[in-house]
């Protein structure tokens, strides 16, 4: 008699029960990675932006400040030097200790997924978090949820690795952490859950199997996250009521424009990618080439640097004017892309957010 291929259901049972448990620590960990990470780009932009240059940028409306403003006046001069600064800075220690944490980290923890057996060097969560709150937090236009991806999607390998687990379970720990810091970092628990079973496949399919771990983890570390900085959403929102059909009109026309904006976006960044990746200067240095750009473009528009929360924020109350959005959509394409595609580190779906907000404002 052959033996079955299909392991008994008690089996079955008790490595699925694991494989669950091992997720809910995963989400406590990345939520730990979350609040961490969130305090040191918080204490960076304090100190680079606010203590020297005098600029305290507003952030959204559901996290209240970890430190007060302080009394120094605004020298925008200093925005031409600080996010170079701080590229050098992250640049040397991405490319000194490990090169794989340069860029917005989302792609290198897909590959890992994909074609390294789900393994990740224990050091790179790390190194990407020191060097992604040095980038953001100096000025550089980048995200947060690349970083805290890859801290939850390597505490997840490393511990698969450490259990000894299979290749198929160590895969499933990684997208679960990846899901775990984006929920946590984002305080979108469910939206974390499906980012990392679809941010996987280029195409429009699902990684099915990790969709109830990575929820279990989102959850986690949504909630150990939020027992330190609250339960808000991130964006304080007006009570939108939808009345009559006819108001699908425009957001049809507003999904054009942003459709047309992200092409135009992904064209800026991979073009400045592959253009820095041809120039004759050693790896360490680009970054804070690109960020001297985003500085001169921060000179005169502030508001393109950093995370740009806050201009969701004020979108969202119809403050700023039309022309200063469109300016601040375009500005934050070229700032994030010689931030990032230059070998700074930091996510890129944040500034989307930004980018769009902005858009949608104009609209």
């Amino acid at each position: 008699m052959f033996k079955s291929l299909i392991p008994p259901p008690i089996e079955m049972v008790r490595r699925v029960g694991r494989l669950l448990i091992l997720c809910g620590l995963v989400g406590v960990v990345a939520g730990l990675g979350a609040i961490a990470f969130y305090w040191m780009l918080e204490f960076t932009k304090h100190y680079a932006l606010g203590a020297i240059a005098g600029y305290y940028p507003p952030g959204p409306g559901g996290e209240a400040p970890l430190f007060p403003e302080g009394s120094v006046p605004f020298h925008r001069w200093m925005l031409l030097f600080i996010p170079a600064v701080g590229g050098l800075v992250s640049g040397l220690i991405v490319y000194t200790f490990a090169p794989e944490a340069e860029g917005h980290g989302t792609d290198a923890a897909i590959s890992a997924y994909h074609f390294k057996r789900g393994e990740i060097r224990g050091r790179i969560p790390l190194i990407k978090t020191i060097a992604s709150a040095i980038t953001i937090g100096t000025g550089g236009s980048g995200g947060r949820e690349g970083p805290i991806a890859q801290i939850g999607a390597g505490f997840g390998s490393l511990l698969g690795k450490v259990l000894r687990l299979s290749t198929h379970e160590r895969r499933i720990l990684m997208a679960a952490g990846m899901s775990a810091g984006i929920g946590a970092i984002f305080h979108a628990p469910l939206a974390g859950a499906l980012f990392a079973a679809e941010v996987l496949y280029k195409e429009m399919d699902l990684e099915y199997e990790v969709i109830v771990p990575a929820i279990i983890s989102s959850v986690i570390a949504y909630a150990v996250f939020a027992v330190r900085f609250g339960w808000n959403p991130l964006f304080q929102t007006p009570g939108f009521v939808f009345e009559n059909p006819a108001q699908l009109i425009p957001y049809f026309f507003l999904a054009l424009v942003v459709a047309g904006g992200a092409a135009l976006f992904i064209q800026i960044f991979y073009g400045v990618r592959d253009y820095f990746r041809t120039i004759p200067v050693p790896n360490h240095i680009k970054p804070a080439i690109g960020g001297l750009i985003v500085g001169v473009i921060g000179f005169f528009l502030p508001d393109a640097l950093g995370t740009g929360y806050g201009v969701v924020q004020e979108a969202f109350a119809g403050r700023p004017g039309i022309l200063l959005l469109v300016a601040i959509a375009f500005a934050k394409m070229l700032t994030t892309s010689f931030s990032i595609a230059t070998g700074g580190s930091g996510g890129v779906f944040g500034p989307s957010v930004v980018i769009g907000g902005a858009l949608g404002g104009a609209i």
